[in-house]
């Protein structure tokens, strides 16, 4: 089916966008003003799950600032990261590069290598005013081949503190720093701003929810199923929540400024996050509430027909050429590596709901290594797709932990109240899979049908009658991996392991913690009582 409407370059022309071509340096004849280049505000939680935003029909998560750019804009309902971690998700955002197709940039904590330019960057080349706050590409390290340090998201506007409600939110003033960095803008650019909130990352003040929020625990309608059901998990919950509307009121209150200077109407609003909730089995993982995020996207003189939801699949590989087309900028030519995603203007350009491009109809997912915490730093190295409903996933190294070894904290799980509940059940027979589906070892092949198993806890990868599909998915995510150039495909994903951890204090943790050398505090991210010694 083919998505009906104006043509891509018609649709960019009546937007008062510039064709991606020629350099911003072109005369341009008297007789024709330059159209003008749109502003662009990207906003990303730092690791909140799709299902909880009130667009999507959250009730017990108030984010009335997402809600209004999905209400006058395009609301997302199969956007996915590449990648489930902070670091290597927000390096495919800002190359619009798969993570196994950027080298060390595909581990959590690396080096950003030099040869790999960003879509900030390059804007800041065309003429952009250009800059973020909170949160930018992190953690890892990025510098210039001259060994000077660069920022992937633009220049730093950290200026302004506030007093937050509560120990664990960042006292970082998002929106007044976006003031000042539009009081900065030059009158005649178009500004490109990154809104990297710090929440809702671990940790919690815990009970913030109930007793600063004002939630209640009966409101959480539903506990999924991986974790126990009790008053522990529910005020955790509710605590995430609470810092993810605090993200949102920071989102508003840009969205207030934008339209007190009347630069709301050009402004290529997109509102997600750069992986699931913080909690087991999500972040750090390749489940559904790993990598399906939230995405809202308004642009009130680029996007046509507001007020639609989408059905496409839309991947964090996309956002690059996205901004890069709507500026009228070629990356390739301003020396970016070649891109991958795919621009998502022609969903803009549709005044269709559902599905509105037939080929957006299946995303990849993968991972390589995030938190340390296995003998050698090593990784636990997963590639995935999800279409027609199903996500088959393909561990490459079965026998290792997936979460991290138990005897150095399960590491790739954030230390929480959840995480200690689902440790605490492996004691108990008849609670035991809450430990299992969080922190046990994995077959090689994973396949689910998330369409009723969105927890992604009954894995179908041997039932008969779903061997054909298994088999299908499998041959066409390793035709496409093969494609894109993963070193996986070609017996080379050792490299993913080789490279080193860019944190000198926590680096080689499992062997500096088995020497005696670092204790269990050292991680900081983790509790001391995660540690288990006893593991089978």
């Amino acid at each position: 089916m083919r998505c009906t409407g104006i043509s891509r370059r018609a649709f960019l022309k009546a937007a008062g966008v510039a064709l991606a071509g020629p350099a911003w340096s072109t005369i341009t004849p008297a007789a024709e003003p330059a159209p003008r280049r749109p502003n662009i505000l990207f906003c990303i939680a730092d690791d909140a799950s799709w299902v909880h935003m009130g667009a999507y029909g959250c009730s017990w998560v108030q984010t009335p600032g997402f809600d209004r750019v999905a209400r006058e804009g395009v609301l997302s309902t199969n956007a996915y990261t590449p990648n489930a971690k902070c670091a290597p998700s927000r390096s495919c955002i800002l190359t619009g590069r798969n993570s196994w197709q950027l080298e060390a940039a595909a581990n959590h904590w690396c080096y950003f290598p030099v040869k790999f330019k960003t879509y900030a960057e390059v804007l800041s080349e065309q003429g952009y005013h250009v800059g973020f706050t909170g949160k930018g590409w992190a953690p890892g390290v990025a510098r210039t081949a001259d060994g000077q340090p660069r920022h992937l998201a633009g220049k730093p506007y950290q200026a302004r503190k506030l007093t937050p409600p509560t120990r664990a939110i960042s006292n970082k003033d998002y929106a007044a720093n976006f003031a000042d960095f539009l009081a900065a803008r030059p009158e005649d650019k178009p500004f490109c701003f990154w809104y990297g909130g710090h929440e809702p990352h671990r940790a919690y003040e815990f009970d913030s929810g109930r007793k600063k929020g004002g939630k209640q625990l009966d409101q959480v309608n539903r506990v999924p199923g991986q974790w126990p059901d009790n008053e522990t998990v529910r005020a955790d919950l509710l605590d995430y929540a609470f810092e993810i509307e605090h993200f949102d009121k920071h989102l508003q209150a840009m969205l207030t400024r934008l339209e007190e200077q009347n630069l709301l109407d050009n402004t290529l609003v997109v509102v997600t996050a750069d992986n699931g909730m913080p909690f087991p089995h999500v972040k750090g993982q390749e489940y559904e509430y790993s990598n399906h995020l939230p995405l809202a996207m308004m642009w009130k003189q680029g996007i046509r027909n507001p007020g639609r939801k989408v059905d496409d699949y839309v991947c964090f590989i996309d956002f690059a050429p996205t901004f890069l087309e709507s500026a009228g900028v070629d990356g390739a030519q301003a020396g970016m590596a070649p891109i991958t995603g795919r621009s998502l203007t022609e969903i803009f350009q549709s005044t269709k709901s559902g599905q509105c491009i037939a080929r957006r109809d299946h995303v990849l997912i993968g991972k390589e290594r995030h938190d340390v915490g296995r003998p050698n730093d090593l990784g636990y190295p997963i590639r995935g797709i999800v279409k027609d409903g199903f996500l088959y996933l393909h561990n490459f190294e079965p026998d290792r932990w997936p979460a991290g070894n138990p005897e150095t904290g399960y590491l790739n799980t954030d230390g929480s109240p959840t995480k200690t509940e689902c440790l605490e059940a492996r004691r108990m027979p008849e609670t035991r899979r809450y430990w299992t589906w969080s922190f046990g070892k994995r077959p090689t092949e994973e396949l689910y049908d998330i369409r009723k198993d969105s927890d992604c806890l009954e894995n179908l990868a041997e039932r008969p009658e779903l061997q054909a599909r298994k088999a299908a998915l499998k041959e066409q995510l390793f035709e496409e991996l093969r494609a894109q150039g993963d070193p996986r495909m070609f017996g080379r994903g050792h490299i993913f392991d080789a490279y080193p951890y860019a944190d000198g204090k926590t680096g080689h943790f499992y062997e500096r913690y088995r020497s005696g050398e670092l204790d269990k505090k050292a991680a900081g991210w983790v509790n001391p009582s995660d540690f288990d010694g006893s593991a089978p």
